[in-house]
């Protein structure tokens, strides 16, 4: 409670907000800056101060996205937080006996903390979570958990699941989804522990390299080259030989403005003209100026993706135009914000920007195979591939530890209200 009041006392540096009045709220879908200064009675003068660097990420508000004013005992607004990321926020902060208001983006501060808990199963794995500790999205996490290692169907009434998560807090309340760290499954004939790697997929060890079965098809008679076959989810690389000069960051410290500012993409170093290949078939919903990102191409892909192709010199397709993975879209250039010729390529999961490095495989294009075949028999392939878990040891002594102790769980109450009120003799 203390560090969560020295944050909000950092908030009234320089301010006289007596009796002042915190609140969330969750940004309206569609609602652009310019309306909700606007309904704020902030003054319009604001957007031309702002520097042109910083305007993209206006557009990076989300609908829905929860945010927090601060206004003083007679109702006037003078502090304002929205999150752009995880790690960074715009800040609007009214001057001190003026109508006057100043923009810009800083650290979002938050502190993370460890929880553990055990589950006794009754209904199903998903329901039990949630009527235990109140909390949906962590239900949410433990079926990622599990996902292809244990399977919830066969889970029996009487059996438990134990966990370690953490979960970051901002203004008291969970601030984005909690992290399982390790889980462990008891049965009457069966106790098996999973392990969670940075993404929140489960593994039953804690080894570098991890093994995963597919199936596959076993070739004979004769020989035949045929295209090798990719999941929806594979992607290729945006242009050939690939460079990366600038790698993505929430939260990097830019050179030239000596401050904070989020870097939701990879920049690809290359020479203007290089074609920009399609790192996945797709619809192009974009093809135009975009500000300070330039020429840009936005192709959406199957499972939640969406790519993002900027500072082109010119670009080949249109919007509404269907096109294959390794298609040229466009060729590289500096147009926009930019200091020379490169590709700025990101792409987005279901609305959220991730590191395009951790999805993209070293090929844009489709390789061809000979493979032999008059039949095919049906067979189990067994491949393995590298995963990072970090502090696997760790975190399985601090299970075991908790199981010992047989502490109560800690339930959440997210329902708690989205207001309070800041009293200047608290800081006394």
């Amino acid at each position: 409670m203390r560090s969560f009041r020295n944050v909000v006392l950092g908030m009234l540096i320089g301010s006289a907000l007596f009796g002042a009045k915190l609140t969330s709220e969750y940004w309206e879908k569609g609602e652009t800056f310019s309306h909700y200064l606007n309904k704020k009675n902030i003054p319009i003068s604001l957007l031309q101060s702002i520097a042109k660097i910083d305007i993209k990420f206006l557009s990076e508000i989300q609908g829905g996205q929860l945010f927090y004013e601060l206004k003083d005992q007679n109702g006037t607004l003078e502090q304002v937080l929205i999150p752009i990321g995880i790690e960074m926020q715009i800040r609007i902060a009214k001057e001190h006996g003026r109508n006057v208001y100043n923009f810009d983006i800083i650290p979002i501060i938050y502190k993370e903390e460890e929880y553990s808990a055990t589950i006794h199963i009754a209904k199903n794995l998903h329901i039990d979570i949630t009527d235990t500790l109140h909390y949906t999205a962590i239900a949410n996490k433990m079926a990622q958990l599990f996902e292809g290692t244990v399977n919830v169907k066969k889970f029996q009434k009487g059996d438990k699941v134990s966990f370690v998560y953490t979960q970051k807090m901002r203004m008291g309340k969970p601030y984005h989804r909690p992290s399982i760290k390790i889980a462990l499954y008891e049965s009457k004939d069966k106790r098996q522990f999973i392990y969670a790697d940075e993404e929140g997929d489960g593994y039953k060890s804690d080894k570098k390299s991890q093994s995963y079965t597919v199936m596959g098809k076993k070739k004979v008679t004769y020989t035949r080259r045929v295209t090798t076959s990719k999941k929806a989810s594979r992607f290729g690389m945006p242009l050939r030989h690939a460079r990366v000069t600038s790698s993505f960051s929430y939260r990097r410290f830019h050179p030239i403005l000596k401050r904070y500012r989020p870097h939701h993409g990879t920049d690809f170093g290359a020479k203007r003209g290089t074609p920009l290949l399609a790192v996945q078939a797709g619809k192009v919903t974009f093809s135009g100026r975009m500000g300070g990102y330039g020429k840009v191409v936005k192709i959406k892909h199957k499972g939640g993706y969406e790519s993002l192709y900027a500072h082109q010199s010119r670009t080949r397709v249109k919007k509404g135009q269907k096109v294959k993975k390794g298609q040229i879209i466009g060729y590289v250039g500096s147009t926009g914000r930019s200091t020379g010729s490169h590709l700025h390529f990101a792409m987005k999961k279901h609305g959220r920007w991730i590191n395009p490095m951790r999805v993209l495989r070293k090929k844009s294009i489709r390789t061809s195979v000979l493979k032999k075949f008059t039949k095919y028999k049906d067979v189990k392939i067994i491949k393995y591939k590298k995963v990072v878990i970090k502090s696997a040891k760790k975190n399985k002594e601090k299970l075991l530890k908790y199981l010992k102790q047989e502490a109560k769980n800690f339930v959440w109450d997210v329902n708690a209200q989205n207001s309070m009120r800041i009293k200047d003799e608290k800081y006394h």
